[in-house]
């Protein structure tokens, strides 16, 4: 196969999940690094940044990616493929299929960047891959809290399932994101479990190319990212997404941002000259590499250091959600934009990681229950209904954070009003089109679906 752009052609994109352009299918930049420097050198995308091919691209000799979602990054060794990740149960064969268009060779190491679905279950199909064609079982790595991860998912298999479709819920199946197939487990049963683990760090020297794994707190407690010295390379997993740090997700467990910007100050002292993100563009040159990694290490110090003074003044949560905000030139930047997670969640995981889930309010402490307290205000109000149109009108005059609240103790306080059902369904279809992040949206248009489903829409 050719090396360089025309080893990368395609004839489209299939998902970005960047915000521009809105029309997805047109790629005009085929090569991803010729990307990358477009936008990081003009600070601005005009195409998109985080694109779902299922497609391969060789990046440099020896060394592939497949951009999916999450991508498969492969080095090419004397001893076989070093494969990170494989990404989702949906796109695991497809992804496969495109690494056997490029090499056929055994698959020495399969790594996993950390637990996530997207990130480890299309390893069944790259086994079976391997299987058919007589290739002996590869290697399985991972951080040794990659395993309790997946046992966590096999207990609350259910609940993260309702999670998953709740936050991709609006995003349209034939976009193939692999993240729930309607299977009955969450972990799908074909998914490879590392069989080597490490605590702090670990290298492996396949055919002589030298792989140094290291463990960094992030998105996960069980993240690893690679320094490879002979192409002076890193592979980040999610540390490097291409949008704002996933580090405030409000319906997953603790995430952890200062320590995440921690690890991009650590690759930042290697000087790379290469960057593969499972998500997003890779990039070449290390002072692009230096804009992308600096910007998101102070996004991410700026909230923590912002949000602990205030926690040290004896600020309430409300008052730093409310207060505490990255500038607008920086939320701009293609690579900082807010389409997945947003700031304001990141402060609710930075309150939760040193205060507690404790929000400083009293009421909170010990409250009544949700639907005592809306039918309190309901009465106050004149009934639901009544909450219901000051709920519309507050929606009508741009408020739509206050008319939530009120839409929520007016559907609560008489949960079978299609009357109040209708007016919710609207504010939220409303409130989901002004978002910018996916897990806004996904959670907005579930609560839209629920009221629709109330009056048999």
């Amino acid at each position: 196969m050719p090396f360089g752009p025309q080893a990368c052609a395609r004839e489209h994109v299939r998902m970005g999940l960047h915000p521009k352009p809105r029309d997805l299918e047109q790629v005009r930049t085929v090569d991803p690094t010729e990307l990358s420097a477009q936008v990081i050198d003009a600070g601005e995308a005009n195409e998109p940044t985080n694109r779902v091919t299922n497609e391969i691209c060789e990046i440099d000799a020896g060394i592939a990616v497949v951009e999916s979602f999450s991508h498969m990054v492969v080095f090419e060794t004397d001893d076989g493929l070093v494969s990170f990740d494989s990404s989702g149960e949906l796109t695991g064969e497809a992804v496969t299929e495109s690494l056997r268009s490029w090499r056929t060779d055994p698959i020495h190491s399969l790594v996993y960047t950390h637990g996530h679905l997207d990130h480890v279950g299309g390893s069944g199909a790259l086994l079976a891959d391997g299987a058919r064609r007589g290739h002996p079982t590869p290697t399985v790595i991972g951080h040794e809290n990659l395993a309790p991860r997946l046992e966590r998912y096999q207990m609350t298999s259910d609940w993260n399932r309702i999670i998953n479709r709740r936050q991709f819920g609006g995003v349209s199946p034939r976009h193939g994101l692999g993240v729930d197939s309607g299977r009955s487990a969450f972990v799908p049963d074909a998914t490879a479990w590392p069989d080597t683990t490490y605590t702090d760090s670990l290298t492996i020297s396949p055919g002589g190319l030298d792989i140094e794994m290291h463990h960094g707190l992030g998105e996960t407690d069980d993240h690893t990212w690679a320094w490879i010295p002979q192409h002076k390379a890193i592979c980040t997993g999610d540390l490097v997404i291409w949008v704002f740090p996933n580090a405030g997700n409000p319906q997953k467990v603790q995430r952890f941002p200062l320590e995440w910007a921690g690890e991009l100050r650590k690759m930042l002292a290697l000087e790379p000259e290469l960057l593969l993100p499972a998500h997003g563009l890779p990039i070449r040159g290390n002072a692009r590499i230096v804009t992308v990694l600096t910007d998101m290490a102070e996004a991410l110090e700026f909230l923590v250091r912002e949000t602990v003074a205030m926690m040290n003044g004896g600020a309430s949560l409300d008052e730093i959600v409310h207060t505490v905000k990255v500038a607008p030139d920086k939320l701009a930047l293609p690579w900082l934009t807010p389409v997945y997670d947003e700031p304001e969640f990141v402060v609710r995981n930075i309150w939760r990681l040193y205060g507690g889930w404790w929000d400083a309010n009293p009421a909170h402490l010990k409250p009544a229950p949700a639907s005592e307290l809306a039918s309190e205000i309901s009465a106050l109000a004149g009934g639901a209904r009544a909450l219901a149109a000051r709920a519309q009108e507050l929606a009508e005059g741009g408020d739509l954070r206050l008319a939530c609240h009120l839409i929520e103790f007016a559907s609560q306080s008489d949960p079978d009003d299609v009357v109040v059902h209708g007016v919710r369904s609207e504010i939220y279809k409303t409130r989901r089109a002004t978002e910018s992040s996916l897990m806004s949206k996904g959670i907005f248009a579930a609560a839209m679906n629920e009221s629709k489903d109330v009056i048999g829409e």
